[in-house]
Protein backbone atom coordinates (compact mmCIF):
# COMPACT_ATOMS: atom_id res chain seq x y z
CA UNK A 1 0.00 0.00 0.00
CA UNK A 2 1.36 3.42 -0.99
CA UNK A 3 2.12 6.08 1.65
CA UNK A 4 -0.76 8.17 0.27
CA UNK A 5 -3.23 5.30 0.65
CA UNK A 6 -2.07 4.69 4.21
CA UNK A 7 -2.55 8.38 5.00
CA UNK A 8 -6.07 8.46 3.54
CA UNK A 9 -7.10 5.26 5.36
CA UNK A 10 -5.80 6.62 8.69
CA UNK A 11 -7.63 9.88 8.14
CA UNK A 12 -10.92 8.08 7.47
CA UNK A 13 -10.55 5.98 10.62
CA UNK A 14 -9.81 9.05 12.72
CA UNK A 15 -12.84 10.80 11.29
CA UNK A 16 -15.08 7.85 12.10
CA UNK A 17 -13.84 7.77 15.71
CA UNK A 18 -14.37 11.51 16.04
CA UNK A 19 -17.89 11.34 14.61
CA UNK A 20 -18.82 8.40 16.86
CA UNK A 21 -17.51 10.15 19.97
CA UNK A 22 -19.31 13.34 19.05
CA UNK A 23 -22.58 11.45 18.61
CA UNK A 24 -22.28 9.96 22.10
CA UNK A 25 -21.64 13.39 23.61
CA UNK A 26 -24.43 15.01 21.64
CA UNK A 27 -26.87 12.12 22.13
CA UNK A 28 -25.78 10.14 25.24
CA UNK A 29 -29.21 8.59 25.48
CA UNK A 30 -28.43 6.49 22.40
CA UNK A 31 -25.73 4.58 24.25
CA UNK A 32 -27.86 4.38 27.42
CA UNK A 33 -30.86 3.10 25.51
CA UNK A 34 -28.82 0.34 23.96
CA UNK A 35 -27.50 -0.77 27.36
CA UNK A 36 -30.86 -0.50 29.11
CA UNK A 37 -32.58 -2.47 26.36
CA UNK A 38 -30.12 -5.30 26.92
CA UNK A 39 -30.76 -5.26 30.67
CA UNK A 40 -34.53 -5.34 30.16
CA UNK A 41 -34.19 -8.23 27.73
CA UNK A 42 -32.08 -10.23 30.19
CA UNK A 43 -34.53 -9.53 33.00
CA UNK A 44 -37.44 -10.66 30.84
CA UNK A 45 -35.59 -13.85 29.91
CA UNK A 46 -34.85 -14.54 33.58
CA UNK A 47 -38.48 -14.02 34.56
CA UNK A 48 -39.61 -16.41 31.85
CA UNK A 49 -37.07 -18.95 33.07
CA UNK A 50 -38.35 -18.62 36.65
CA UNK A 51 -41.91 -19.16 35.44
CA UNK A 52 -40.87 -22.35 33.64
CA UNK A 53 -39.11 -23.62 36.75
CA UNK A 54 -42.11 -22.87 38.94
CA UNK A 55 -44.30 -24.85 36.54
CA UNK A 56 -41.78 -27.71 36.70
CA UNK A 57 -42.34 -28.01 40.46
CA UNK A 58 -45.34 -30.14 39.43
CA UNK A 59 -43.33 -32.42 37.16
CA UNK A 60 -44.39 -36.10 37.54
CA UNK A 61 -40.79 -37.12 38.24
CA UNK A 62 -39.73 -36.52 41.87
CA UNK A 63 -36.07 -36.18 40.88
CA UNK A 64 -36.90 -33.33 38.53
CA UNK A 65 -38.99 -31.60 41.19
CA UNK A 66 -36.13 -31.83 43.68
CA UNK A 67 -33.61 -30.33 41.26
CA UNK A 68 -36.03 -27.56 40.34
CA UNK A 69 -36.38 -26.64 44.02
CA UNK A 70 -32.60 -26.54 44.42
CA UNK A 71 -32.25 -24.38 41.32
CA UNK A 72 -34.85 -21.88 42.51
CA UNK A 73 -32.95 -21.60 45.78
CA UNK A 74 -29.68 -21.02 43.91
CA UNK A 75 -31.38 -18.33 41.85
CA UNK A 76 -32.66 -16.76 45.10
CA UNK A 77 -36.09 -16.46 43.53
CA UNK A 78 -38.52 -14.74 45.86
CA UNK A 79 -41.10 -14.96 43.11
CA UNK A 80 -41.04 -18.74 43.56
CA UNK A 81 -41.66 -18.64 47.34
CA UNK A 82 -45.47 -19.12 47.19
CA UNK A 83 -45.11 -22.10 44.85
CA UNK A 84 -42.33 -23.60 46.97
CA UNK A 85 -44.38 -23.12 50.13
CA UNK A 86 -47.30 -24.94 48.53
CA UNK A 87 -44.96 -27.73 47.45
CA UNK A 88 -44.08 -28.35 51.10
CA UNK A 89 -47.07 -30.72 50.91
CA UNK A 90 -45.45 -32.73 48.10
CA UNK A 91 -45.92 -36.50 48.41
CA UNK A 92 -42.15 -37.07 48.20
CA UNK A 93 -40.50 -36.59 51.63
CA UNK A 94 -37.10 -35.81 50.12
CA UNK A 95 -38.74 -33.08 48.07
CA UNK A 96 -40.32 -31.58 51.19
CA UNK A 97 -36.97 -31.58 52.98
CA UNK A 98 -35.23 -29.92 50.03
CA UNK A 99 -37.93 -27.28 49.80
CA UNK A 100 -37.67 -26.46 53.50
CA UNK A 101 -33.95 -25.84 53.04
CA UNK A 102 -34.58 -23.85 49.86
CA UNK A 103 -37.03 -21.56 51.64
CA UNK A 104 -34.48 -20.96 54.37
CA UNK A 105 -31.84 -20.07 51.79
CA UNK A 106 -34.14 -17.63 50.00
CA UNK A 107 -35.05 -16.12 53.37
CA UNK A 108 -38.45 -14.66 52.54
CA UNK A 109 -40.80 -14.31 55.53
CA UNK A 110 -43.74 -15.22 53.29
CA UNK A 111 -42.65 -18.85 53.71
CA UNK A 112 -42.95 -18.78 57.50
CA UNK A 113 -46.53 -20.14 57.86
CA UNK A 114 -45.76 -23.16 55.67
CA UNK A 115 -42.49 -23.80 57.51
CA UNK A 116 -44.30 -23.70 60.87
CA UNK A 117 -46.69 -26.33 59.59
CA UNK A 118 -43.70 -28.39 58.43
CA UNK A 119 -42.48 -28.55 62.04
CA UNK A 120 -45.21 -31.20 62.43
CA UNK A 121 -44.29 -33.19 59.32
CA UNK A 122 -44.20 -36.96 59.80
CA UNK A 123 -40.63 -37.12 58.47
CA UNK A 124 -37.77 -36.17 60.78
CA UNK A 125 -35.62 -34.63 58.03
CA UNK A 126 -38.43 -32.28 57.04
CA UNK A 127 -38.97 -31.14 60.63
CA UNK A 128 -35.23 -30.62 61.08
CA UNK A 129 -34.89 -28.50 57.98
CA UNK A 130 -38.05 -26.53 58.68
CA UNK A 131 -36.67 -25.57 62.09
CA UNK A 132 -33.33 -24.57 60.58
CA UNK A 133 -35.09 -22.51 57.89
CA UNK A 134 -37.12 -20.61 60.48
CA UNK A 135 -33.88 -19.79 62.26
CA UNK A 136 -32.34 -18.51 59.03
CA UNK A 137 -35.34 -16.31 58.30
CA UNK A 138 -35.30 -15.02 61.89
CA UNK A 139 -39.03 -14.43 62.24
CA UNK A 140 -39.99 -13.68 65.87
CA UNK A 141 -43.52 -14.83 65.25
CA UNK A 142 -42.17 -18.37 65.00
CA UNK A 143 -40.78 -18.46 68.54
CA UNK A 144 -43.87 -20.09 70.08
CA UNK A 145 -44.05 -22.73 67.37
CA UNK A 146 -40.36 -23.52 67.82
CA UNK A 147 -40.69 -23.70 71.61
CA UNK A 148 -43.44 -26.28 71.13
CA UNK A 149 -41.21 -28.18 68.69
CA UNK A 150 -38.44 -28.30 71.31
CA UNK A 151 -40.32 -31.30 72.72
CA UNK A 152 -40.03 -33.24 69.45
CA UNK A 153 -39.32 -36.96 69.85
CA UNK A 154 -36.25 -36.68 67.62
CA UNK A 155 -33.08 -35.34 69.28
CA UNK A 156 -31.89 -33.99 65.93
CA UNK A 157 -35.05 -31.94 65.59
CA UNK A 158 -34.75 -30.70 69.17
CA UNK A 159 -31.17 -29.61 68.55
CA UNK A 160 -32.10 -27.79 65.35
CA UNK A 161 -34.97 -26.09 67.18
CA UNK A 162 -32.63 -24.89 69.95
CA UNK A 163 -30.20 -23.56 67.34
CA UNK A 164 -33.01 -21.81 65.49
CA UNK A 165 -34.26 -20.15 68.67
CA UNK A 166 -30.72 -19.01 69.41
CA UNK A 167 -30.45 -17.50 65.93
CA UNK A 168 -33.69 -15.60 66.40
CA UNK A 169 -32.37 -14.43 69.74
CA UNK A 170 -35.61 -13.92 71.66
CA UNK A 171 -35.36 -14.20 75.46
CA UNK A 172 -38.74 -15.96 75.57
CA UNK A 173 -36.81 -19.09 74.68
CA UNK A 174 -34.57 -18.99 77.78
CA UNK A 175 -36.82 -21.32 79.80
CA UNK A 176 -36.74 -23.76 76.89
CA UNK A 177 -32.96 -23.62 76.85
CA UNK A 178 -32.82 -24.26 80.59
CA UNK A 179 -35.07 -27.29 80.31
CA UNK A 180 -32.99 -28.57 77.39
CA UNK A 181 -29.93 -28.63 79.65
CA UNK A 182 -31.44 -31.84 81.07
CA UNK A 183 -32.20 -33.39 77.69
CA UNK A 184 -31.28 -37.06 77.37
CA UNK A 185 -29.23 -36.25 74.26
CA UNK A 186 -25.82 -34.65 74.82
CA UNK A 187 -25.89 -32.69 71.55
CA UNK A 188 -29.13 -31.02 72.62
CA UNK A 189 -27.62 -30.13 76.00
CA UNK A 190 -24.57 -28.61 74.32
CA UNK A 191 -26.79 -26.59 71.98
CA UNK A 192 -28.84 -25.36 74.93
CA UNK A 193 -25.76 -24.23 76.84
CA UNK A 194 -24.47 -22.34 73.80
CA UNK A 195 -27.89 -20.79 73.22
CA UNK A 196 -28.08 -19.48 76.77
CA UNK A 197 -24.72 -17.77 76.34
CA UNK A 198 -25.91 -16.16 73.11
CA UNK A 199 -29.33 -14.98 74.25
CA UNK A 200 -29.25 -14.65 78.05
CA UNK A 201 -30.06 -11.25 79.48
CA UNK A 202 -30.41 -9.39 76.19
CA UNK A 203 -34.17 -9.59 75.80
CA UNK A 204 -35.62 -9.39 72.29
CA UNK A 205 -33.06 -8.04 69.87
CA UNK A 206 -32.53 -8.00 66.12
CA UNK A 207 -31.77 -11.25 64.39
CA UNK A 208 -28.06 -11.70 65.18
CA UNK A 209 -27.10 -13.30 61.91
CA UNK A 210 -28.86 -11.35 59.17
CA UNK A 211 -28.08 -12.45 55.65
CA UNK A 212 -27.53 -9.72 53.07
CA UNK A 213 -30.43 -9.54 50.65
CA UNK A 214 -30.75 -9.63 47.76
CA UNK A 215 -28.00 -12.20 47.46
CA UNK A 216 -25.45 -11.44 44.71
CA UNK A 217 -26.37 -13.37 41.60
CA UNK A 218 -23.56 -13.08 39.12
CA UNK A 219 -24.67 -15.95 36.90
CA UNK A 220 -28.49 -16.05 37.02
CA UNK A 221 -28.82 -18.90 34.54
CA UNK A 222 -26.51 -21.46 36.17
CA UNK A 223 -27.97 -24.97 36.44
CA UNK A 224 -31.20 -24.02 34.73
CA UNK A 225 -30.99 -25.86 31.41
CA UNK A 226 -30.60 -29.37 32.86
CA UNK A 227 -33.82 -29.12 34.87
CA UNK A 228 -36.30 -27.33 32.58
CA UNK A 229 -38.71 -29.96 31.36
CA UNK A 230 -40.26 -29.87 27.92
CA UNK A 231 -43.82 -31.08 28.22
Amino acid sequence: MSPLAVFVRTLLKSSAIFIGTAMIFLHPQLDFRTASTGVVARQAAREQMIDELIAALKDPDAGVRRQVARTLAQLNSRKAVPALASALKDSDPDMRAIIASALGEIGDAAAVPALRDALKDEVVAVRMRAAAALGEIGDRGSVDALIAAAKDKSPEVRRRVINALAEIGDSRALDTFTLALKDEDASVRRAAAAAIAEVSGDGPHPHPHPRPRPRPNVHPVVNVHPVVVVR
